[in-house]
């Protein structure tokens, strides 16, 4: 990749970094329009009666495509734990990259709000969404833990506890004892809370949250990927017991053609681009832990399919290869930002994604940075949604691009920091 792209991104970054600073860590989301009482009424509506819920639907559809900043009239600013996670990791990142403190201090400034929004009423450490989400089983409330966001925190604090472990970056013993402490919580909480369910002799699936039937694949991904890095984390066996059914599961829902489904309820088919990438980062930081074949042999069907798939002819992410409903947006950020990170991840064992990495990152830089220094958030069908979400793409995207920078800074940290070896915590009764 060019030195002058290079330069870019970090460039972009330096702006980004001040646009956040200025304009706060709560914002609208992608569900604003359904996360206010309206919202709620018209998506539980259109999941039980779809006739009469296409209609109350239908006027949030157009304002999305068309009107997007018609969200603040529907709900409020929110502060997102999983954004939080993803801006802790993109400092780490540019810590390590720039050696700049106050990258450092921003890191620490993320986990502490962490610790202090997990879920209430769970012993263990854990985070979900701070709104009401309707979906088609129902409403999950608000700070009800999901499988989807707690492993981003796990990620979180893993990534600053190996950067404690360097004595220049002078970060207390007490402060990363608290982290560890933080890790060993989520991880009884990811063993303990998020239920199995057996789908075939060496496989199950898990919950989404501590209290559905599972099914979803990027769920048990996520689990899996959670588990088997705490397995070697904490050198707990039970870990990797439960995580190999995991990984078995999202091996055994894979197509035949390379993808997987969202669900394997036969009603959630459809085969989106981030949810794609989701599974496939799990699969790729699981390979690079133990070298699982299996999930080498899914990867590489998997990345076969991706590419083939899911851009289009100008080689940039498409939404859906499968669509389950109208689709009013011709691009997504949060597709583009786990591209570049799946790139990152795979390029040295796939280079044929080095050219996508490039052709993605060109795109950003050109075409997807606003004046005030924050990502647009879709390109729409007539014009692009430039409302800052930082849960539905600007956190992933500056993670992502933070990610590069270092990797492409430093050769030998193009592998994820969180398959990298050489942590141990000590443990109090984890055997």
């Amino acid at each position: 990749m060019s030195a002058a792209l290079a330069q870019r991104v970090a460039e972009i970054l330096g702006r980004f970094t001040g646009w956040l600073e200025t304009f706060g860590e709560a914002s609208f989301d992608h569900q604003s329009f359904y996360a206010g009482p309206f919202g709620r009424r018209a998506k539980g509506l259109y999941h039980t009666h779809r006739l009469l819920g296409t209609a109350a639907v239908a006027p949030l559809v157009f304002f999305e495509a068309f009107a997007p900043s018609m969200r603040r009239f529907f709900h409020h600013p929110l502060r997102f734990p999983i954004a939080d996670a993803h801006y802790a990791m993109g400092h780490a990142f540019l810590y390590q990259a720039t050696g700049n403190p106050v990258c450092l201090t921003r890191v620490t400034q993320f986990l502490d709000h962490l610790t202090k929004t997990r879920c209430a009423g769970f012993d263990e450490y854990c985070w979900g969404y701070p709104f009401d989400w309707v979906t088609r089983d129902g409403v999950i409330p608000k700070q009800t833990p999901l499988i989807t966001t707690t492993p981003y925190a796990y990620e979180a604090f893993l990534h600053a506890v190996r950067i404690a472990d360097d004595p220049q970056a002078a970060i207390p013993r007490d402060r990363r004892d608290e982290w560890k402490a933080v890790l060993q919580s989520i991880v009884k909480h990811a063993m303990r809370n998020i239920k199995d369910f057996k789908t075939s002799a060496a496989a199950s699936s898990c919950s989404y949250t501590p209290f559905d039937r599972g099914g979803v694949v990027n769920a048990a991904a996520y689990r899996a990927f959670l588990l088997v890095s705490a397995s070697r984390l904490l050198g707990d066996e039970r870990c990797w017991a439960i995580a190999e059914r995991n990984v078995n599961f999202v091996l055994e829902a894979q197509n035949p053609d390379g993808s997987w489904p969202y669900a394997v309820d036969g009603l959630r088919d459809f085969v989106d681009h981030f949810h794609t990438c989701f599974v496939m980062k799990a699969l790729a930081k699981i390979h690079a832990l133990t070298g699982h074949d299996g999930c080498r042999a899914a990867l590489t069907k998997g990345v076969d399919y991706y590419r083939d798939t899911l851009f289009d002819a100008g080689g940039l992410p498409r939404p859906f290869a499968r669509a389950p409903r109208l689709t009013v947006y011709k691009r997504e950020l949060y597709d583009c930002a786990e591209c570049i990170n799946l790139c990152l991840l795979l390029r040295d064992r796939f280079p044929k994604l080095q050219t996508t990495l490039e052709t993605v990152v060109q795109e950003i830089v050109d075409h997807w940075v606003t004046p005030a220094g924050s990502f647009r958030a879709r390109r729409l069908l007539l014009a692009w949604d430039n409302v800052p979400m930082h849960r539905w793409g600007q956190a992933q995207m500056f993670r992502s691009l933070a990610y590069y920078q270092l990797a492409e800074g430093k050769p030998s940290s193009r592998m994820h920091p969180d398959v990298s070896q050489g942590l141990a915590i000590e443990t109090s009764g984890a055997r």
